[in-house]
């Protein structure tokens, strides 16, 4: 049997700090990218301001990576 998962809310009287959550990483057309898997790249095209996915040039193959942009970075 698993769990689904809950959002738990934060209690202001709560002794512990609050989960913050990381922002949102955005990337535009042109930027410079770093990815663990493939390597460098470019982005090509941003599909609804990068929430639903970016396409990115690595060279020899093009990628759609969807959110969350866990392994790539911006240079």
């Amino acid at each position: 049997m698993t769990k689904s998962p809950v959002v738990r809310r934060h209690l202001p009287t709560s002794p512990f700090k609050a989960r913050v959550e990381p922002p949102r990483k955005q990337f535009a057309v042109g930027d410079r990218v770093t990815h663990d898997k493939h390597g460098l790249g470019r982005v090509v095209d941003v599909e609804d301001d990068s929430n639903v996915a970016v396409l990115v040039d690595f060279g020899s193959r093009q990628v759609r990576l969807t959110p969350p942009y866990t392994e790539m970075f911006k240079l």
